[in-house]
């Protein structure tokens, strides 16, 4: 197989009729590593939204059972991807997504923006730190994915192009993001979860390196210091690095499947995507009046 295989494959597919099998083909052939991690990046950015950050606090799930949640989250994202939406393990996987969901009173402007940041955060990731970027077709075929599964969501007013969906997460994040004390609790338990998945690498380093690929208003959001100016240029240019040797690597034949990610660790016996996730019971909670999401600055 040529070196370019996969992205000569997703050219000759439709991205509006085939956009499932073009997604499948970035995720689990041509940027595995770089999808899981921009992915976990997207998930991170929501919680500077202090309504969001502040609710994932109050529920506990988050800083609890970090290891879980973050299994339970990127299994059940990956199912309908690897298998597509008819499938009925993909069916049971929305099903249980949106059994969460519908147990908070959620306000669908915070659901839109989440979908928002699993679009756009990859494509720029990509571009960034990728063996090259993501071609017009597997950036139409990403946007028509999200839109299906935004849909299956119950999620209205979803962008209709990438320029929208682009528009949409950083006008959002410029109006919401704010410090909270409660989000910061839950992505300081996030980071730490990170920080055991290269446990060789020590924790102040691999806490500055993540910290170099955020950008300003996430940081102050969070209130974390800026690292120090060696890790600021050397983070990212290891990455970018990773990206230009990687253009040189045979393509992926085989297709990275879920127990392949060794940082998943909560079943080692297998699981049933119908147990995943968590099981609130009684009438929604959190009130969205309770919940407004604030703008205010950070701890100075």
């Amino acid at each position: 197989m040529r070196r370019d295989h996969w992205r000569r494959y997703t050219d000759r597919l439709d991205p509006e009729t085939e956009y499932r099998e073009i997604y499948a083909k970035v995720v689990q052939h041509e940027f595995p590593w770089d999808m899981l991690m921009a992915l976990s990046f997207a998930l991170f950015r929501t919680y500077a939204v202090p309504g969001i950050g502040r609710l994932l606090d109050e529920t506990g799930a988050f800083t609890r059972d970090t290891q879980k949640r973050y299994d339970d989250t990127t299994l059940l994202l990956a199912v309908p991807g690897e298998k597509g939406f008819e499938h009925p393990e993909a069916r049971a996987a929305i099903r249980r997504i949106n059994q969460m969901h519908r147990s908070y009173d959620i306000p669908d402007h915070e659901m839109r923006y989440v979908l928002s940041t699993f679009v756009v955060v990859p494509v720029r990731w990509i571009a960034r730190y990728g063996k090259r970027p993501l071609t017009d077709n597997e950036v139409r075929a990403t946007v028509r994915y999200y839109q299906v599964l935004g849909r299956h969501m119950g999620i209205s007013e979803i962008p209709e192009t990438y320029e929208e969906f682009a528009c949409l997460m950083d006008d959002y994040e410029a109006e919401h993001f704010g410090f909270d004390p409660g989000a910061r609790r839950v992505a300081d338990a996030t980071l730490g979860l990170m920080l055991t998945f290269y446990p060789w690498v020590p924790d102040r380093l691999m806490h500055a390196f993540a910290r170099s690929l955020m950008d300003a208003p996430l940081l102050r959001a969070f209130g974390y210091d800026r690292p120090l100016l060696p890790i600021r240029v050397f983070g990212p240019l290891g990455l970018r690095l990773r990206g230009v040797l990687l253009r040189f690597a045979p393509a992926r034949v085989r297709p990275q499947q879920p127990e392949d990610i060794r940082w998943i660790r909560s079943y080692p016996d297998g699981y049933a995507v119908e147990n995943l996730g968590t099981f609130p019971t009684g009438c929604p909670v959190g009130p969205r009046s309770a919940r407004e999401t604030s703008t205010g600055p950070g701890p100075d």
